[in-house]
């Protein structure tokens, strides 16, 4: 246990070298704040609810990663990290490539500690723990784009360009969600093959997870009419 502890401090205490690290003379200062204002409210939040329900290290570390990359983003603005131009040169892009690394890290890096948290709330199994942490991604990537563009809307345009990170592609949301999605695909396949390899059950729950119970009723107009007769 105080291992564990041990860990997640340091997980910590790297996300904060490197947050302060891109708050120190960012290139952009306005982009640099309103690409954080989600970090002011997820980081607290995720601290907060360790007490209640803490995740795995696994969980946690996927996060730390992912949190590390946005902040890298912040301190250049997405369209102007270095490294995405060194990816632009080697793919022969017309673009700076890392604003497409975050967004395929989104879905890759966090559909794990998505499917822990749903898996413990719904105690969902089989096939239902791997699509559906899959669709919500998915969910939570569009909800960033309508985030982004919202923002974009309200703010100083030069300020909203640099957040919305489109360089000039009028398909950069959906393109954006896309690789999201793929990355959390990849991310479940991974967690399939792991499961597969260490669980003898695994294709027994798998199958089992596409039957329906023969109590299981209809929803809908059957629900309101149960409702009602129980009144």
């Amino acid at each position: 246990m105080r291992k564990g502890v041990a860990y997640r401090w340091f997980l910590l205490s790297v996300f904060v070298v490197v947050w302060i690290w891109a708050a120190i003379n960012p290139v952009y200062p306005h982009d640099w704040l309103l690409e954080n204002y989600l970090v002011f409210i997820f980081v607290p939040l995720i601290l907060i609810s360790a007490w209640y329900f803490r995740l795995s290290n696994v969980s946690y570390t996927l996060l730390t990663l992912f949190m590390c990359l946005h902040v890298m983003g912040s301190h250049y603005t997405y369209a102007e990290v270095p490294f995405g131009y060194v990816l632009q040169d080697w793919f022969n892009a017309d673009r700076n490539m890392y604003d497409r690394i975050v967004h395929f890290s989104f879905g890759f890096l966090l559909a794990y500690p998505v499917r822990e948290v749903f898996m413990r709330l719904s105690r969902a199994k089989g096939f239902w723990g791997f699509w559906f942490p899959i669709e919500l991604t998915f969910a939570f990537s569009a909800i960033y784009e309508v985030i982004e563009w919202l923002t974009a809307l309200n703010v100083d345009p030069s300020a909203g360009l640099a957040f919305l990170g489109a360089q000039g592609d009028v398909w950069d949301a959906q393109k954006d969600m896309l690789l999201a999605g793929i990355g959390s695909v990849i991310a479940m396949i991974v967690t399939g093959f792991i499961r597969v390899r260490y669980d003898k059950n695994f294709w027994m729950e798998f199958v089992e997870s596409f039957k329906i119970s023969k109590n299981d009723s209809p929803l809908g107009e059957e629900a309101i009419e149960r409702l009602k007769r129980k009144r």
